[in-house]
């Protein structure tokens, strides 16, 4: 009954505003809009948290000669999984279309209960051919203005009743825990400041010498280059330091994914690529996405030297080896754009039909 309360319809309007907006800003901008596959067969992240799709009996699958599962069995014929990312196959679309973007459901299984992870939640990729890190920051920058912009122009009664009673909720917590601003001006602050962008380098820098690392408030301390930074690192840039939102460029390459296009010139060990993630008030990342690497040698040493076998993407390699460009694209959670536009404070309370751990309702 939650879509019969005031808040939860705000919601709802609001995100099938944001939502109408992104294909409007793709459209505009003559995009194509291309449907990727939810049953894949390869990890796109080579993080390994996948849903299995199969058809074998659960309990007593057919076995190889060397006791394994037999996926020759099944119903593809091989080891199939819900797709974790549209990316890949959008990187395909993008060496012919030009410039592309998916918009579709992704599914991670990660066990993670907390106020900013789904199992199951909506992701938007476009990917660009003949782009570097600098057009796709611009890209990603743009389009945030534009869907945000939209929301405020088209959504006003709806951001005012969530505005009110985020006003009301804060009346009752102390005053050091009270946002800073109210929910439309936050907004405005997005559409009307010019992002910050900065290095990974130049963030270490500035994490490492900040007043809560250095009296050890913060629960990952950064103490040297190359550390993988967590929300309270990003807010704490976003919120507190620059006091707008961020770009990072420039990660280490051994915490990023295997197709970011590794920055020449630099040096053993401190290897970097072209990677970008954009930090947000309230939430931290809300984009990360990167130049993808178009080098065959290079993405096929970078595969071996993460261990990601080469068969399963022969594809993905195809591209590279039959021709290829400069090409770049990222990745917007829609959930978490929708937890910003609207103040909601936990992402289940953004999507109709949540799916978290231990929760397939309905």
């Amino acid at each position: 009954l939650r879509f019969r309360t005031n808040t939860f319809a705000a919601v709802f309007r609001i995100r099938h505003n944001l939502a109408f907006a992104i294909h409007k800003f793709f459209n505009d901008r003559g995009f194509y809009y291309l449907h990727t596959p939810v049953i894949t067969a390869s990890d796109a992240e080579g993080a390994g948290e996948m849903f299995r799709v199969t058809t074998l009996d659960a309990m007593n699958p057919p076995k190889t000669e060397n006791g394994e599962v037999d996926f020759s069995k099944d119903f593809f014929g091989k080891s199939a999984n819900l797709t974790v990312s549209g990316q890949l196959e959008g990187e395909l679309g993008a060496m012919a279309l030009g410039d592309i973007y998916t918009f579709g459901p992704t599914f991670r299984a990660e066990n993670s209960n907390t106020t900013r992870h789904l199992a199951e939640f909506w992701m938007i990729e476009p990917e660009v051919a003949f782009a570097d890190l600098n057009d796709n920051m611009n890209l990603a920058e743009d389009m945030l203005r534009y869907v945000i912009a939209y929301a405020l122009e088209h959504c006003a009664a709806d951001l005012q009743i969530l505005e009110n009673r985020l006003i009301e909720e804060e009346k009752s917590k102390p005053q050091d825990q009270r946002s800073e601003m109210p929910l439309t001006e936050k907004l405005r602050f997005v559409t009307g400041n010019d992002f910050i962008r900065l290095t990974y380098t130049e963030a270490i820098d500035i994490l490492k010498n900040s007043n809560p690392n250095k009296k050890g408030k913060f629960q990952f301390p950064i103490d040297a280059w190359g550390a993988d930074l967590q929300s309270e690192h990003e807010r704490y840039l976003v919120e507190k330091h620059f006091k707008k939102p961020v770009i990072l460029t420039d990660y280490p390459a051994k915490i990023k994914a295997f197709y970011m296009r590794l920055n020449d010139g630099t040096e053993p060990g401190r290897e970097t690529v072209r990677a970008m993630d954009i930090l947000f008030p309230g939430i931290g990342e809300i984009v990360g996405g990167s130049q993808r690497e178009e080098r065959y040698d290079v993405l096929l040493a970078k595969m071996e030297a993460m261990h990601i076998p080469a068969e399963e993407l022969y594809w993905y390699l195809d591209t590279r080896k039959f021709g290829s460009c400069p090409h770049a694209g990222f990745g917007l959670g829609f959930e978490r754009l929708v937890l910003f536009v609207t103040g909601m404070t936990n992402i289940r309370d953004v999507i109709a039909f949540p799916r978290y751990p231990g929760s397939a309702e309905f």
